[in-house]
Order: structure tokens, then sequence, then C-alpha cells
């Protein structure tokens, strides 16, 4: 008699294969773990873009109304004060320093100033634009930079500049800051970046997003 083995049948119970479990575990935290730093990092940007918002809206406001902070009050912009004339008529080092003396108290100069200081914190502070933004923002602070000129050692009267540092200010510290603002999309984070990204207008010209 033919003796037949018959097949083994699995019995349906399995062990828990834990370097599989490992595996998918570690992936997970690892997601887990990037999303976690992307999130920190926008909110982050979003921090540091409302607050240099708020510093060139406050610059705008005050200047305009006198604060009583950096322009004393009933000499406003609205009291017939002029937002550059004793910044730039101030200027007393540096080859444009004879420029920035004609340019001291112009309709035009202050208008413009102006403009920029509150076009580029409302930009911020709403997240929206941050590329232009950071443009006009690069051009203002490289013109102030200028104004100040860090690398004089002695005004043009021959006293001490008492600049701390020869090239790095914080004019240029700005404008590192509205750059790194507008590469990273910051206004999409507690902005309503997003929202006009999806303009026509802003599809259509991406340099305004």
């Amino acid at each position: 008699m033919a003796v037949h083995e018959h097949p083994h049948r699995s019995s349906g119970f399995h062990l828990p294969n834990f370097r599989r479990d490992r595996t998918a575990s570690g992936s997970e935290s690892a997601v887990s773990a990037r999303t976690g730093t992307r999130t920190a990092q926008a909110y982050a940007f979003a921090s540091l873009r409302l607050l240099t918002g708020f510093v060139f809206l406050w610059a705008f406001l005050d200047k305009t109304f006198g604060f009583g902070y950096a322009t004393q009050s009933g000499k406003g912009w609205i009291d017939g004060g002029s937002p550059t004339k004793g910044f730039l008529g101030g200027v007393a080092a540096g080859p444009m320093e004879s420029t920035f003396h004609s340019w001291a108290g112009d309709t035009w100069a202050d208008w413009l100033f102006m403009l920029g200081l509150l076009g580029i914190g409302v930009a911020l502070i709403a997240g929206v634009a941050l590329r232009f933004a950071a443009v006009a923002g690069t051009v203002m602070m490289t013109l102030m930079w200028v104004a100040e000129w860090p690398p004089a050692q002695h005004l043009s009267d021959g006293s001490p500049s008492m600049s701390t540092n020869p090239f790095a200010d914080y004019h240029l510290i700005y404008a590192v800051v509205l750059i790194a603002l507008a590469a990273a999309s910051a206004g999409e984070t507690l902005g309503l970046g997003s929202i006009w990204a999806k303009l026509p207008l802003v599809r259509r010209g991406r340099w305004l997003r």
C-alpha cells in the first residue's frame, strides 16, 4: 500500500515580523520628524516676516503721525515735517554725501521713501508680493547703508564715525532677511500668500509673488 504524504498546510498563525514593524515605525517617525521640521521652519519664517513687516510699518506710522518715538509729536509728515530731511541732511560721510544733502526734504524723496516703507510693511505683514518687497527693500536698505557709510572711520569734519563694523550693519541684515523671506515663500504661513499666488494677475507674472 502506497503512503501519500499530504503537503503541510498553514495553520494561520504567524509570528510577528518585528523587523518589518520596526522599519514601518521608523519610516513613519522619519516622515513625522520631517513634517514637524518643515512646520517649525514655516512658523519661524512667518514670525520673522511679521516682525520685519512691523518694523517697516511702524517706521511709516511714526514718521507720518509723530508718535513721539523716532519722530517728535507735532513734527510728523501730516504736520508738515519731512521724513527725509533729518536723515539725509545729516549724512556726514561717504561718496554720496553731497547727493543725499541735495535730496533731503525734496517732495519726491519724501513720497518715495514713505510709500516704500508703507508698501514693504503691508506686503510683509499680509504675506503677499514678497519678491517685489524684497527688491524694493534691498534698494532702500542699500541706499541707507551708503548714507551711513559704515566703512568710514572718520566723518567729513574729522570726528570719529563711531562705526561698529566696516561692512555688516542692520541695513544689510534687513536686506538679506527680505530676500530670504521671498525665497522661502514665507507668506503662505500666517499670511495670504497662498491666496495671492492663485490670483490670475500673479499667476501670469510670477515676479509679483
